[in-house]
């Protein structure tokens, strides 16, 4: 079987865009499990991932307080399709990220983060792949709004792709 993941993070709704993108709205019903690494903002967003989303793997930001704290862990695992998958918002500096998060999770084979809105694809001595998103409605100093899609079978992911959101208007 494989299934198909939409990796989001950093989405400050309603903060830095009014919705998110009717592009990942698209995605997210297309995908079999919605992966979000924090910063949220607003609990409505949460709501409507998991009324709309088959399932939903979330943790909090940084940014996220109340009831986002409250329903999100700060560190989320989920075998899917037998890939070992984690989520969690901060690794920290980019500089030795790979070791650091070789080191504490070193049972994963794919971390799935935030917080820094600027996309990452690396993979760990160890193997462990790191993948940040960016963000799809706040892409600071990047020059696209991004999201990932990807698939996992049979334990391993595959075909992760990075898509460039168009420019709002």
């Amino acid at each position: 079987m494989t299934t198909r993941l939409l990796l989001l993070a950093d989405t400050h709704l309603p903060r830095r865009a009014r919705a998110l993108p009717e592009q990942v709205w698209a995605e997210a019903e297309c995908a079999d499990v919605v992966v979000h690494a924090g910063d949220w903002v607003d609990v409505s967003l949460l709501d409507e991932l998991e009324a709309r989303a088959r399932r939903l793997v979330g943790v909090h930001g940084n940014n996220d307080h109340g009831a986002l704290r409250e329903r999100l862990p700060e560190v989320a695992r989920a075998e899917i399709d037998g890939v070992r998958l984690g989520v969690v918002h901060e690794t920290g500096a980019s500089r030795g990220r790979e070791e650091r998060c070789a080191a504490a999770y070193g049972d994963l084979d794919v971390l799935v983060f935030g917080h820094s809105h600027i996309p990452w694809d690396t993979t760990t001595a160890t193997g462990l792949r790191l993948l940040n998103p960016g963000s799809p409605t706040d892409r600071r100093r990047q020059p696209y709004s991004t999201y990932m899609t990807a698939l996992a079978d049979g334990g391993a992911l595959r075909e992760v792709t990075l898509h460039r959101l168009p420019p709002r208007t």
